[in-house]
């Protein structure tokens, strides 16, 4: 599925993300996914260091091929029954690899009790969507705990799903999706999992290492224009240059691209010192505090995540549109 039916149905499948978003009634890929990668890490995440990196290796290529491969009979068999099947189950399960309305709702859960003074029910919310301690968080910190996870999240919720949807259509899609999924189940630095979710790390960093970077291009865009619009007052002015030196300091050779972006054009500072069942770990700081965080950056992140994944689409259509020109006056 390439050119321009890709683009129409991967913009019909985001529609469908932004009206239904995720149902909790209906299963979902990634839920599956998740299960088969518990089932296999119990059985094969053992032994010697030598042994689990090379088990660890295995369940990478053994989930992401399967997830790939089934997806693709799936639609296959569907279409061979009847073309509308298949389509409406390519555009429902293409659709299940985005997380626009998600995110934007689970943001929004954080900001409203957060704007009106209720910090219990923010750090509760906030809890849903972030590992760290929340429970004595203040609205600076809780608010940078959502703007950082919006942040991080427009790539692996996104962008990055649409950046492979666009090539080869949900089963990529899903692939990347199986990707990440390994990469937060099992893709730790410790004891656990340094030798077994060794591949799955990687194989996650080279997967978004192109839409992670595409997407604080299209971050700085999108603050341009609402900037130029009147919309937002951001410093999109040096945010290029401060970015590209920010970015690489992030422990994520990639999540700091995103993150980076937006504290920049908003002119806050990100990263610092979270604290995980009472351990602190400390990150490196992002942008520059030149006003403190407090709950508006909220609202302005999502105006960014917005103009952001759609122009990061159109981005992509027009190069695809361009290639097939090419491609058909070659022949």
């Amino acid at each position: 599925m390439l050119g321009l039916t890709s683009v129409t149905f991967v913009a019909l499948a985001i529609v469908v993300d932004l009206v239904v978003g995720d149902p909790r009634s209906l299963p979902h890929p990634v839920v599956i996914i998740g299960h088969g990668i518990s089932q296999l890490e119990r059985r094969w995440n053992q032994g010697s260091a030598k042994r689990r990196r090379l088990y660890g290796g295995l369940l990478t290529a053994t989930i992401v091929l399967g997830t790939f491969g089934s997806a693709w009979l799936l639609l296959a068999l569907l279409t061979w029954l009847h073309p509308w099947l298949g389509g409406a189950a390519g555009l429902w399960l293409l659709a299940t690899t985005l997380a626009i309305k998600g995110l934007a709702d689970a943001a929004r859960a954080t900001a409203i009790p957060l704007a009106h003074g209720d910090l219990a029910t923010a750090r509760q919310a906030l809890s849903m969507v972030v590992g760290r301690d929340t429970a004595h968080l203040d609205e600076a910190e809780i608010t940078r705990g959502t703007v950082e996870t919006v942040a991080e999240n427009t790539v692996d919720g996104i962008t990055a799903p649409l950046f492979f949807a666009l090539i080869g259509g949900a089963p990529l899609a899903l692939a990347y999706k199986a990707v990440n999924t390994l990469d937060s189940m099992v893709g730790y630095k410790n004891q656990r999992y340094a030798d077994f979710g060794f591949a799955s790390a990687k194989l996650d960093d080279v997967a978004n290492w192109i839409p992670a970077r595409l997407t604080a291009l299209c971050l700085w865009l999108a603050g341009l224009l609402l900037s130029l619009a009147g919309v937002l007052r951001l410093r999109w002015q040096g945010a290029l240059r401060g970015t590209c030196r920010d970015a690489p300091r992030h422990p994520s050779p990639n999540a700091g691209w995103p993150e980076a972006m937006v504290a920049r054009l908003l002119g806050v500072q990100l990263g610092g010192t979270n604290f995980y069942e009472g351990e602190a770990s400390h990150r490196a700081t992002l942008g520059e505090p030149l006003e403190p965080l407090r709950v508006a950056h909220i609202s302005a992140t999502l105006r960014l995540m917005h103009g952001a994944w759609i122009l990061f689409t159109l981005l992509l259509a027009g190069v695809m549109a361009g290639l097939m020109f090419m491609l058909r006056g070659s022949l």
